[in-house]
């Protein structure tokens, strides 16, 4: 049987992976940082999941725990998942984010040592690596330019994730462009957008507030991107892929496709713009070249743009009517 260890599990993308390699048959275990934290995802996560305490910070207790596990697949998601977080917690985000996951390549390339069977690792990467990309779409041989504390973490890891494929270690990395789906935190644009349209839908009233809407975003289904993750990992040789869908849209768009779908055909008098809410540095547009997980990996996305943004809004259209 196949043994994996994920953390991040009580995410979004750890959640559904969860989900996705329970159902291949695969025995699965989770890190959360508190019993409050492991409490609160075990809803969330399909029955026989394991769940281990530990904070990533904590090499020792990493290392422990990832030995005691003895996993066959480490998927290494979790961190800060927020660019505008890492703005206001740069230092924990460079800990969390960067240095945690060698904590966890260290702790994986030591149990391989130890037992000589391979231990297959996945690094989450992100689009934010890239920052203000001058070449677009971005692909794997793109520079490195990150513009913000989320993205240089995400980019330290991503070069150590190198490092230690070099050592021996199979690790394989997702750059991952924004991917989304209703498990998504309100505090995520997508998921406040949806949200707020369904609201303002339901009760007939109401405006959402934005920052920038001239943004250009790769948007995907989450799930097709944590299919991405497990063929990269499991593909014979590891190495690095960009996953993204190679279309760009803007948050405008995205707002006025929640608001046709949900009804609303007047979209614009329910939107207010709030120059405070701009992150600094926010790269303009942000677009991948997937043909790589495509070729190799036999990847492809499933779900169209409109397609995203209208299961997210039926979700929370859903939430709002079953409410007593």
């Amino acid at each position: 049987m196949t043994r994996v260890f994920i953390t991040g599990v009580a995410g979004q993308d750890g959640s559904l992976l969860a989900g996705r390699l329970a159902s291949d048959g695969a025995q699965v275990h989770g890190l959360v940082r508190t019993s409050a934290d492991a409490a609160e995802a075990a809803p969330r996560l399909p029955a026989g999941v394991t769940l281990h305490v530990g904070d990533l910070l904590d090499t020792a207790a990493v290392e422990r725990i990832i030995a005691e596990v003895a996993p066959t697949e480490v998927y290494n998601l979790a961190g800060v998942s927020s660019v505008a977080q890492s703005w206001v917690d740069p230092v924990v985000t460079g800990m969390v984010s960067g240095v945690g996951a060698v904590a966890v390549f260290e702790a994986a390339w030591r149990l391989q040592e130890r037992t000589g069977n391979p231990v297959r690792v996945l690094q989450a990467s992100s689009a934010e690596i890239f920052g203000q990309a001058e070449i677009s779409p971005q692909d794997e041989r793109t520079p490195l330019r990150p513009t913000s504390p989320y993205g240089a973490a995400k980019a330290y890891a991503h070069h150590m994730a190198s490092i230690y494929r070099g050592r021996g270690l199979p690790v394989s990395t997702c750059v991952l462009y924004n991917h989304e789906s209703p498990s998504r935190p309100t505090a995520f644009v997508t998921r406040k957008i949806t949200s707020t349209v369904a609201r303002i839908a339901h009760e007939g009233r109401g405006h959402l507030t934005l920052g920038r809407t001239d943004v250009r975003r790769d948007w995907g289904w989450a799930p097709d991107y944590v299919d991405a993750m497990v063929r990269a990992v499991r593909h014979e040789s590891a190495d690095d892929y960009v996953v993204a869908t190679g279309e760009v849209h803007t948050v405008a768009e995205f707002v006025e496709v929640a608001m046709r779908h949900a009804g609303i055909e007047d979209w614009e008098s329910h939107l207010r713009i709030d120059e405070t809410l701009v992150r600094p540095a926010d790269a303009a547009e942000q677009v991948g070249d997937p043909s790589k997980a495509r070729r190799v990996l036999g990847w492809a996305p499933t779900v169209d743009f409109a397609g995203i943004v209208a299961r997210m809004v039926d979700h929370d259209l859903e939430l709002l009517r079953s409410r007593p």
